[in-house]
């Protein structure tokens, strides 16, 4: 209950940050390079290569200005002119067009359509070379969709020229006497052609409909028709399909760029019709987002249209925005006063007009596109209101209002919520909310600020609350500091915990930028630049921060302290975010101090009915705050004996809380282990750590009497019951009364530690029905090292009572077992956590006995062995175990094999800088060790896993350093004779274990093929292997491991160099391999006996060689046995090798086995 915040708790409770990059350039450096790019075009555009590198260049340098695409602005018009001049000339082929279309495009992206759209040459001459261009375009060729693109626009701005487009057609009669179509009707043509398609063309044909049907002469002869062609199209289109939606997409922009652009008067009498055919479409119950977003869009502009375009009067206007005078508001009061009166003037000035009945569509439309699901759709809803509430009476944008704050009834959705908030602050932003409301806004406002729905396992609102402080933000721009004075200690406190308190960034930081904005704009937020110093932007980055630090520094003002602490039990301590939970309790630790006398008389009584309510998030939040209160108060009280009262009244709490122990707790205790599998494996670990850290401290506090001695009614069932709990068949029960019993204090383990360790013993031992409970066993040698060192040593004590000579054998022996679990299973080698804490545990016992009674068994093999596996992480395990076992000090272990030459191998002084993770540095130094008989079988052993492995690294580094070992002692017989009994010796105590076999097998394929045992092949069947022969004939038979076979092929092929009978005995092996019932064996082992006639050609005499080698490739090894038998009997011949006979077999029907 520690309220400081500690790194683990950081670490934990630490959120994904938004990191952004951003460019701060002053100009636009890169224009000579720029302009180089655009001149090579006629050079590169031919090459693929060279041409897509350019490209890249060009993309690269231009997306740098993205945030700042002002800085091209005077560029703009040379870039512009040098690519139009490449498409300007007649001798440019098309892919040179077509490049230099995707240059201006992307210039187009970085800075906008709608600056550049400008720069176009826009004369008369230009219109028909643009016209004429499109020709030559092609609508679905996806490659070259910029150059319709640019095109396009081009055209949008060429059309606009100031002269009947009549006048351009001269005589309409061509050469050939048909008639041309004019002018208007081909770029007609062009503009409907390309609503149509599927590519970014359609955006630009949208804005040429809406500045060429905006042309005084076209729109007298085609506005109307074009209007029927697109509502007809629009009707004729469904947005179930691709190809509908493609076609509505088109039209929607269309209408709604020409509605945007086009006069009233001219738009106004096709209004009610488009209105109409759009409620026809039912937009709103398209999946498309996009189609949502295009038909709300269009209600606003047509309500736009239904009314006349004029400034409310009787909007809201702030005045003055000087910030200076915003830090001296009592100076502004007259001003203000001045201002409203002022409004309340122009307001009576108000001219009354009709408003169309089709204006309460739309606007009912708009209202619900707030509620839509996607926030794009939102955002224009909101905006649409805005515009259209600015031109309504005054009567009539109240009554709008009204509409809106239903928004925000709890029957509402989360988007409801958002695209209400959205609107508000249109409406502030604009003047449009007057004074009047805002009693009624604010307290919608403070509820979006804390709006937080659960869904699931998470929850809804985030956006709301942003969506809030943008309300806020926006408030403060809008109005005078008088108006919001009434409103100024709601609005600063609410913004405050959502700066603080907030789960999420984004909302933080919104909440932070609105509180300064307010500071900066009404000046009338309480210690505002104190506030805005400690929690700005970056400030509020960090969750963990905010929670434990900034609120401490913001609470120590009283205006905030009490709504701050509020806000966390009402709110954050039944969160459905445990880490929330515990850092709002941690933060109530730390607000304690401010005002124990809240916390002591309002708080803790609010909080108890809470810590046995009937929700799990509120009950564990209420648990944990009146814990970290009661800490606090009590730490508060510690101090030179300050607030008796406050300790005199915690007493009471702990006194009601508490009244149940300790068979209440014990029980929870009990039920928490008994629950661990219904709990999820997240948080499994933390609340078996909890449990067993609760189980010790509740021990040590109730269950011991004044003589130190433990109530034998307690002590018998608590024993009794967890050993029990031992045998349980839920691997979680065992693991967490493990744990339990490893926990317990000495007074309880007094008289039961045989007992205890026997429990232990059957968890710890693998049995046939719980192989898989790897963690069990692991959590099983955890507690026998915890109980050790709870009993302590005594040499001649009872065994029931201390570690002694007579259970000592039996712990070791429980412990040296674990050393070798090599279980797997689907996780992995799971294993290996068994042998990780039996390795802890084999160093926590024996430092415990050599500083008591330095009387041991020899582990340093077990360990040693651990040191040369193959897995980096407990290789390092061991190692780190098996030096600080040969290094303690205190006082040294004694009765280490070879501590002198051990000591050498590893000097003290390297201790630390030795990587064990490394493979380069761990298995040079393990590797001496085979040169120490005592630790040679178990280095061995541990040794052949690491060569026989798949990891490269691993492979590669231990199979030099046995090379290495084997060069210093390949001329000395004895010592190559002590090897090699050693090898034979591991290989006859694993076969047929595969875990060891196969990679021992892989081994001996290396150590033969690189001469190791060269020094045994000049003497004629040498015992070695003659050995190893019969061993490896053992470990296959009967075996369809393909690994295993192929291996052994490999080892038979290598014993070819053995003199005597053993070549002989190799190659009836190996042809006997030749007819293995599995063709891919029967392949290797022809691929291989081919490769090792090569090597060793003396195997088959000189005259037959060729015949052989032809028989082995040429021969189909994937035939059938009987054909490939034959071929085989031939080798036998040829080879002077007995043939292996066929044999009938009738226990399971007839079948043939061949035997040697």
């Amino acid at each position: 209950m520690n309220g400081d915040g500690s790194e683990q708790e950081e670490d934990r409770c630490q959120e994904p940050d938004v990191i952004a990059t951003g460019n701060i350039l002053e100009s636009f450096t890169e224009s000579q390079e720029i302009r180089g790019l655009i001149n090579s075009l006629k050079g590169v555009y031919g090459n693929l290569g060279t041409r897509e590198v350019t490209i890249e260049k060009f993309i690269v340098i231009m997306d740098k200005y993205q945030e700042q695409p002002h800085l091209l602005d005077s560029h703009l018009e040379w870039m512009m002119h040098l690519l139009l001049d490449v498409v300007r000339d007649n001798r440019s082929p098309s892919p040179l067009v077509h490049l230099a279309f995707k240059f201006l495009y992307i210039i187009t992206k970085v800075r906008g359509y709608k600056i550049f759209l400008r720069l176009f040459p826009h004369e008369v001459a230009d219109l028909q070379p643009v016209l004429d261009m499109f020709a030559d375009q092609n609508p679905k060729d996806y490659e070259t969709w910029e150059t319709r693109y640019m095109l396009l626009l081009w055209l949008s701005m060429t059309c606009l020229i100031p002269f009947d487009l009549a006048r351009l057609d001269g005589n309409i009669l061509s050469e050939e006497g048909r008639t041309r179509m004019p002018i208007m009707d081909r770029i007609l043509k062009v503009a409907k052609s390309y609503l149509v398609v599927s590519d970014k063309s359609r955006d630009a044909a949208a804005v040429l409909v809406s500045r060429f049907i905006t042309r005084p002469d076209v729109k007298q002869k085609r506005m109307a028709d074009f209007l029927d062609w697109a509502l007809s199209t629009l009707s004729k289109s469904s947005f179930q399909t691709m190809e509908g939606t493609i076609v509505m997409d088109g039209m929607l922009q269309a209408l709604a760029q020409l509605f945007k652009h086009g006069k009233r008067d001219d738009c106004l009498p096709y209004a009610s019709t488009v209105l109409e055919c759009l409620d026809n479409c039912k937009l709103s119950e398209s999946n498309q987002t996009l189609l949502r977003k295009l038909g709300v869009k269009l209600v606003q502009r047509l309500g736009l249209t239904f009314l006349k375009p004029k400034v409310a009067k009787w909007r809201y206007q702030r005045g003055c925005r000087s910030l200076a005078a915003n830090l001296q508001f009592s100076a502004q009061v007259p001003v203000a006063q001045n201002l409203v009166a002022a409004a309340v003037t122009a307001a009576a000035d108000e001219e009354e007009y009709d408003i169309p009945g089709e204006v309460e569509n739309v606007i009912e439309q708009l209202l619900i596109g707030l509620k839509d699901k996607d926030t794009i759709v939102r955002w224009s809803a909101a905006k649409g209101i805005g515009r259209i509430t600015g031109r309504l009476p005054k009567e009539l944008a109240d009554d709008v209002v009204g509409s809106l704050l239903d928004c925000f009834s709890f029957q509402e959705t989360d988007n409801s919520w958002h695209g209400g908030c959205l609107a508000l602050a249109e409406l502030g932003r604009r003047g449009l909310l007057l004074p009047s409301r805002i009693a009624d806004v604010v307290p919608v406002i403070l509820k979006a600020l804390t709006y937080d729905e659960k869904r699931g396992a998470c929850s809804v609102g985030s956006n709301v609350r942003d969506a809030a402080c943008y309300v806020c933000w926006a408030f403060a721009r809008a109005y005078d500091p008088l108006e919001l004075k009434p409103f100024v200690n709601q609005i600063s406190s609410a913004l405050v915990i959502a700066a603080v308190f907030d789960r999420d960034i984004n909302c933080r930081r919104a909440a932070s930028a609105a509180f300064q904005e307010n500071v900066g704009r009404q000046g009338t937020f309480p210690h505002g630049i104190d506030i805005l110093t400690a929690s700005d932007y970056f400030a509020v980055g960090n969750r963990v921060n905010c929670f434990l630090n900034i609120s401490v520094y913001i609470a120590s003002f009283p205006e905030y302290t009490q709504s701050m602490i509020d806000h966390l039990v009402n709110m954050k301590i039944n969160h459905w975010d445990g880490v929330i939970r515990e850092l709002s309790t941690k933060a109530l630790h730390n607000l304690t101090p401010q005002v124990p006398e809240y916390m002591t008389n309002v708080v803790l009584p609010r909080l108890l009915p809470l810590s046995v309510g009937t929700d799990l998030h509120t009950r564990h939040g209420a648990i944990l705050a009146c814990a970290e209160i009661t800490h606090a108060l009590y730490k508060l009280a510690a101090e030179n004996n300050r607030c008796q009262y406050t300790q005199d009244y915690v007493t009471k709490i702990i006194l009601n809380i508490f009244s149940t122990i300790p068979d209440g707790w014990q029980w929870l205790i009990n039920d928490s282990l008994r629950s661990l599998p219904l709990v999820s494996s997240t948080a499994r670990q933390q609340i078996k750590e909890a449990a067993v850290s609760a189980l010790a401290a509740l021990c040590n506090e109730y269950y011991i009497n004044e003589q130190r001695e433990a109530n034998p009614v307690l002590q018998g069932n608590d024993s009794y019951q967890y050993i029990s709990e031992l045998q349980n068949t839920e691997e979680m029960i065992r693991c967490g009364f493990s744990l339990a019993l490893g926990a317990l204090p000495r007074f309880l383990l007094k008289g039961k530690l045989q007992q205890v360790l026997e429990g232990l013993k059957k968890v710890i031992c693998i049995s046939h029905k719980d192989v898989s409970f790897a963690e069990s066993r692991r959590d099983g040698l955890k507690a026998t090292a915890k109980v050790c060192q709870t009993v302590g040593v005594k040499r001649d004590g009872p065994q029931d009572e201390f570690v002694c000579k007579d259970n000592v054998i039996q712990i070791y022996m429980m412990l040296l077992n674990g050393m070798s679990d090599y279980t797997t299973d689907s996780r992995g080698d799971v294993g290996a956590w068994v042998r990780e804490a039996a390795m802890t545990s084999l160093m926590e016992v024996t430092l415990l006995l050599v500083q008591n009674e330095p009387e041991l068994l020899d582990i340093m093999c077990c360990v040693a062995q651990q040191s040369a596996e193959k897995i980096d992480r407990f290789r390092a395990h061991a190692g780190s175990v098996f030096l600080a076992l040969l290094n303690f000090d205190n006082p040294p272990i004694p009765y280490i094999p070879h501590r002198e030459e051990l000591e050498r191998i590893f000097p003290r002084s390297e201790a630390v800088t030795l990587n064990w993770n490394a493979p380069s540095q761990a298995f040079p130094r393990i590797t001496q060790l085979l040169g120490l008989p005592t630790y040679q079988y178990y280095v061995l052993l541990g040794l052949t896993v690491s060569v026989g492995g798949l990891t490269e690294t691993t492979v590669r580094y231990s199979a030099q350093s046995l090379f290495d070992y084997m060069k210093k002692i390949q001329n000395n017989l004895d010592a190559m004779n002590n090897f090699c009994e050693t090898l034979l010796r591991v290989f006859e105590d694993n076969l047929l274990n595969d875990r060891v076999s196969v990679p021992l097998l892989k081994m001996l394929d290396q150590m033969l093929a690189n001469g190791c045992f060269d020094i045994f092949t000049t003497e004629e069947n040498h015992p070695f292997s003659l050995k190893l022969l019969t061993l490896c004939k053992e470990e296959i038979k009967k075996s369809k491991d393909i690994q295993k076979l192929r291996s052994s092929i490999a080892v038979f092929c290598g014993m070819i160099q053995f003199q005597g009978d053993m070549r002989e005995k190799v190659l009836f092996q190996l042809l006997l391999l030749l007819c293995h019932p599995f063709p891919v064996i029967r392949k290797t082992t022809a691929s291989q006996v081919y490769e090792m006639l090569i090597t060793y050609s003396d195997i088959v005499d000189p005259d037959i060689l060729d015949v052989v080698m032809t028989v082995l490739s040429d021969t189909n090894w994937d035939a059938e046995l009987p054909v490939v038998r034959e071929k085989r009997n031939y080798l036998c011949d040829l080879m002077k090798v007995p043939k292996p006979q066929l044999v009938s077999k009738v226990e399971c029907g007839v079948f043939a086995v061949e035997f040697s």
